[in-house]
């Protein structure tokens, strides 16, 4: 490599990786990659002979799908959440890109606080409401 020439970030949406390969990198079996494609979440590209190949963004969807799936929800409501995740990342990421700013409350990258309703308080009552 020549000084002064970075690499190329490689192509997050690349379809790079086969199953096999996807599966191993992100800890899932093949049969749960093949199961995102019915969800429409992951429609991988096909290589000539039609093996299925998956990019890095598939597989970091696939993988917060496992991680929600580990965590009790339902495969639809994973899948959902996920999609809706990635549209906001997304738009935050256009928003940046035409020198917008977004602010710790509206940042998809930093998590938000969140609370339990205490027993007897209906939610979106006022803390004297309920006394």
């Amino acid at each position: 490599m020549s000084k002064g020439i970075m690499p190329a970030k490689p192509d997050p949406d690349l379809p790079a990786f086969t199953m096999g390969r996807a599966a191993a990198m992100i800890g899932v079996t093949p049969a749960f990659l093949r199961s995102l494609d019915g969800t429409g979440l992951i429609e991988p590209e096909r290589s000539h002979g039609g093996h299925r190949r998956y990019s890095r963004h598939q597989l970091d969807l696939a993988a917060r799908v496992r991680v929600l799936l580990d965590e009790g929800f339902l495969l639809a409501a994973a899948c959902r959440i996920v999609t809706l995740e990635d549209r906001l990342a997304a738009a935050h990421r256009h928003i940046r890109e035409l020198g917008g700013r977004l602010g710790p409350g509206e940042d998809a990258r930093i998590p938000t606080q969140t609370r339990r309703t205490p027993p007897g308080v209906t939610p979106g009552m006022a803390a004297t409401d309920h006394a």
